[in-house]
């Protein structure tokens, strides 16, 4: 009930209006946000860095409105690579399609993506394509399965609740695209995606292992204990080397689980968003963990 309220609220156009401009809501989403500006994005990133963490840059934002605004969107992105690039940090960047236009203009949002894989390929980045909700998801995939042939530095959130998703790891495997294996964040109906948390449990793990046997370079996103010892237990049945494929976690969430695997020798990349837009991001982390919720009610009395 909690997970399907907060999911719905984040779709309020009304409610995100007023806590995108109250400074309290701000200063409780720091956790699981950098904050409005790169500056202080390129400042968690380099402290990540330190720590021997790798990180990806998400300037926060989706379904823009004019193709003006997904060229600002592409810039920021190009600006992002430029710190990235700028003194070397371990980053890529993290991106929608719809941010870069593609509700409007299918060529634009290509036109966008090859742009920033170019550059990201130019100074040894990776550009991270997010998966949004089932509606983008064949179209999504083509695009990256086009950019991602063509510049091979694409890597594609999949969301392991969808009942597609077998069929399309197996194309995007096939294509050597790289994928980032998540559970799903969106609510979905039962015809597309799996409801219960058993099953997406069991279809995540299953996935995993498969990515980790066929799949180029993956990225393992989850924050389960229990989904990474599954998952690492068959890397050291299949032999599988360290420095063939990444955790990924939020930002702010489990900050000693990414320590401990890190300690352990494994690579541990970090989403770290940023941005004046973050309300859509921040409610669907509080959505995915009720650990999430309680540490913003504590904070509230701080």
């Amino acid at each position: 009930m909690t997970r399907a309220l907060f999911l719905k609220l984040s779709q309020s156009a009304w409610l995100r209006e007023l806590m995108e401009s109250s400074s309290l809501a701000r200063r409780l989403n720091r956790r699981f946000i950098a904050g409005t500006t790169l500056a202080e994005e390129v400042a968690a990133c380099e402290e990540l860095a330190r720590e021997g963490i790798w990180s990806t840059m998400d300037h926060l934002g989706e379904n823009v409105a004019s193709l003006k605004d997904a060229e600002a969107v592409r810039d920021a992105y190009l600006e992002a690579l430029y710190a990235i690039a700028h003194p070397g940090l371990p980053a890529t960047i993290s991106l929608k399609l719809t941010a870069l236009g593609l509700d409007l203009s299918e060529d634009a949002a290509i036109a966008h993506l090859r742009m920033l894989a170019g550059k990201a390929k130019e100074i040894g980045s990776r550009v991270e394509v997010d998966m949004e909700d089932s509606r983008y998801t064949e179209t999504t995939i083509r695009i990256v399965e086009l950019v991602g042939r063509e510049t091979g530095v694409i890597r594609v959130a999949i969301q392991a609740y969808l009942y597609r998703t077998p069929a399309d790891i197996a194309r995007l495997n096939q294509a050597g695209v790289m994928v980032r294996l998540c559970k799903g964040a969106y609510i979905e109906p039962p015809t597309a995606a799996m409801p219960k948390k058993s099953d997406v449990d069991a279809a995540y793990l299953k996935l995993g292992k498969l990515l980790l046997d066929e799949g180029t370079y993956p990225a393992l996103g989850t924050h389960d204990p229990a989904m990474i010892e599954g998952l690492l237990a068959h890397v050291r049945v299949r032999g599988v080397a360290a420095d063939r494929f990444e955790f990924e976690m939020l930002h702010g969430v489990r900050r000693d689980l990414q320590r401990d695997l890190r300690n352990r020798g494994y690579r541990i990349r970090v989403y770290v968003p940023y941005g004046a837009q973050w309300y859509r991001y921040f409610m669907r982390r509080l959505a995915e963990r009720p650990a999430n919720v309680w540490f913003l009610v504590k904070n509230l009395f701080r």
